[in-house]
């Protein structure tokens, strides 16, 4: 029995669970949630190593034999999400230590903080179409109350759309599984997989693979479906949006990576070709809104429809390189933006403001936010060494292999756009005259800046560490390039 596969699920639910029954000691939440993640970090190294040593793991649920029971899936792909996840949670939940206010402490914020882990590493781990569905809504239910804790004006207006938002898609999430089911009589990933094949009717396959698409674009904030985000993530806290900008756009993502390469790789005439082009205009209207704004939670928000945009373009070109670059690029993309925004969250708390136009000289008092904040801006960029580096050059290789030069030119253009709005951050508030912030000296600088630094840290181990991560990279990859791996994995064929 493969036991470790379930518990990155189970442990924050019961984690959860326990948390909602001391609400009132919030010494006794911040503890046992660190404790929790650190665990769950544990358990996930275990899960790669076990995984790297004897490949894809499943668990039969209540040892019902697939397809016909629920199965959880790990393998080398969801197993480093997973870590993933965990690590930005850790980093995530001390930083709340010191800026989410004890009135959400009380208001059950780790307790919620656990179920939306349970709903991202079950999404990440499941092998059930239908089971993603029920982890994606177990993620938005715990995302509805993070997004309005507090009840500030903006939050209660923005929570509104997005909750509108959410509950469309995940009504047309139900439709298309239905749909799904009705051509295949499965809701077992691999079977369907294997199943969808034989259909001599491509129309119904596309029509299934675009409505799909819309589910996991509005959720992952694909262009034209992009549009609840920038306001959405706007509105909430620091944590919350850190939280939301590293881990909640890209399970929507890794959904599209998922279904694409397993369930509807067969016919990628239209819909691969669907998907590149909406990938562009991502990458370009996100570079419009990064370049355009002088309001640093705007500016990294739109960063992150950049980033969502060269993942898909890497998808989209269904190649080896292409697909290893998608992989070593969500990975480097989930830290580095939680990191930012942490950055961001310690420089608005000392300044008061999000308005680059109102703050300047902040490098002479804080030399180490400073330089922190450049190494993670240059690390987003792709400036090698740093992590960003290594999956962007693997996309640009599988769009040279496509004969994509214009995807190619496109990203390398949103890279000195990337570069020029990060450093725009990095110049206007960091350099020239101090100014004088009332408030500055009751901010708890070193305590909040010690997960960001925890942050960057594991990405420039991860960008210098590129030649020792691309063997579990290569492995990820794998079943994505050949489904038939995943495939014997889960029906023991």
């Amino acid at each position: 029995m493969n036991n470790i596969v379930f518990l990155p699920v189970l442990l924050p639910l019961l984690t959860g669970i326990v948390l909602l029954f001391f609400s009132k000691s919030i010494k006794f939440q911040r503890v046992f949630s660190v404790l929790s993640v650190l665990a769950g970090i544990l358990l996930a190294v275990m899960l790669v190593g076990k995984v790297h040593g004897q490949g894809i793991l499943t668990l039969q649920v209540g040892s019902w034999e697939a397809p016909f029971g629920i199965v959880i899936v790990a393998d080398m792909l969801a197993s480093l999400l997973v870590l993933t996840t965990n690590l930005i949670g850790f980093a995530i939940i001390v930083y709340s230590f010191y800026s989410i206010g004890k009135e959400r402490e009380r208001f059950y914020y780790y307790a919620i903080f656990q179920f939306l882990l349970v709903g991202v590493n079950g999404a990440f781990l499941t092998g059930d179409i239908f089971n993603l569905f029920v982890f994606f809504e177990v993620m938005l239910m715990a995302s509805y109350v993070l997004l309005a804790l507090g009840g500030t004006k903006p939050q209660l207006r923005e929570s509104l759309k997005y909750i509108l938002v959410n509950v469309i898609s995940s009504a047309l999430f139900v439709i298309t599984v239905a749909y799904l089911y009705s051509v295949v009589g499965t809701l077992n990933m691999a079977d369907i997989s294997r199943k969808i094949a034989k259909i001599d009717q491509p129309g119904i396959v596309t029509v299934i693979a675009v409505s799909f698409l819309i589910v996991f674009g509005l959720k992952g904030a694909i262009f034209p479906l992009f549009f609840w985000l920038p306001g959405s993530y706007y509105a909430p806290p620091i944590p919350i949006i850190a939280l939301f900008g590293a881990l909640l756009t890209k399970v929507g993502i890794y959904s599209i990576l998922r279904t694409y390469t397993l369930l509807f790789y067969h016919d990628q005439g239209y819909t691969h070709q669907l998907l590149g082009i909406l990938a562009l205009l991502t990458i370009i209207v996100g570079v419009i809104g990064a370049v355009g704004y002088w309001d640093m939670k705007k500016i990294i928000i739109y960063n992150i429809v950049i980033a969502i945009g060269v993942i898909i373009f890497g998808i989209s070109l269904m190649n080896q390189q292409s697909l290893s670059g998608s992989i070593f690029y969500i990975i480097h993309d989930m830290i580095i933006k939680a990191a930012l925004f942490l950055l961001i969250g310690i420089i608005i708390k000392i300044t008061g403001t999000n308005n680059l136009r109102e703050i300047s000289g902040l490098i002479k008092a804080y030399p180490y936010v400073g330089w922190t904040f450049f190494i993670a801006a240059i690390s987003l960029v792709g400036i090698p060494p740093f992590s960003g580096f290594a999956g962007k050059l693997l996309i640009l290789q599988g769009a040279v292999k496509a004969g994509s030069y214009i995807g190619m030119a496109v990203i390398l253009l949103s890279s000195l756009m990337v570069l020029y709005s990060l450093m725009k951050i990095f110049i206007n508030g960091f350099w020239g005259i101090p100014r004088a912030y009332p408030d500055a000296d009751r901010v708890p600088v070193k305590m909040l800046l010690l997960p960001a630094v925890l942050l960057v840290g594991v990405s420039i181990v991860y960008g210098f560490g590129t030649e020792a991560m691309y063997p579990f990279i290569s492995q990820a990859t794998e079943p994505l390039i050949d489904p038939g791996i995943y495939i014997n994995a889960v029906l023991k064929e």
